[in-house]
């Protein structure tokens, strides 16, 4: 975590600061689920792959035939496989872009992804930076923010914590004038108990 989402919890800035420092700590070897699920459909494709070929030499291997045939067979071969590879880089890019634009909505607070993914223009000529962000989407977010603000959520503040006292919340009391602590919400509860320690 950021600490500016620190800060929103309720956190002081002093704090916020040594929680990011511990939380980057914490996730220096943590590998991206998007990341990981790209390995692992590399690691299928490549494993396929091999078995195609396995079965296309085996072919050319028990064939019988003139030279020129088999010359024109490798080179069908070879093109089915370029063909193959291209497609697969295609879909492997498509989904990095696919994972950089979900994590920069949800990062960007957007109410409903899927609805502001269809206001993110040229897409197929998306550009993926090292760092695995698509350049120039940061600022497509920035103005729609400012001309679509509804479909972004507000900063969050935090819900100030009064003790003693509050308005509108009533005790829960029995007929014996002792409070019926099975009759409250968790907060009313927590409450409570923290305005009245020595309760047993």
């Amino acid at each position: 975590m950021k600490r500016e989402e620190f800060i929103a919890l309720g956190i002081d800035d002093e704090t916020a600061k040594k929680c990011e420092k511990a939380s980057n700590e914490e996730l220096k070897g943590y590998i991206p689920y998007d990341r990981f699920k790209e390995v692992i459909e590399e690691k299928n494709k490549l494993k396929n792959d091999i078995a195609d070929r396995d079965k296309q030499f085996e072919t050319l291997k028990n064939s019988t035939g003139d030279v020129e045939a088999m010359k024109e067979q490798i080179a069908s071969l070879q093109a089915d496989n370029k063909a193959k590879d291209e497609a697969h880089a295609a879909e492997i890019r498509q989904m990095k872009i696919n994972s950089a634009l979900e994590s920069a909505l949800i990062g960007s607070k957007a109410k409903n992804v899927t609805a502001v993914k269809a206001l993110i223009k040229d897409l197929d000529k998306a550009e993926l930076q090292e760092d695995g962000s698509i350049k120039g989407l940061e600022e497509q977010i920035a103005a729609l923010k400012k001309s679509d603000s509804y479909l972004f959520e507000e900063a969050t503040t935090t819900k100030p914590n009064f003790k003693g006292f509050q308005p509108g919340v009533a005790k829960k009391e029995t007929t014996t004038g002792k409070v019926d602590m099975s009759k409250m919400s968790y907060e009313e509860l927590a409450n409570y108990i923290e305005n009245n320690p020595d309760i047993g």
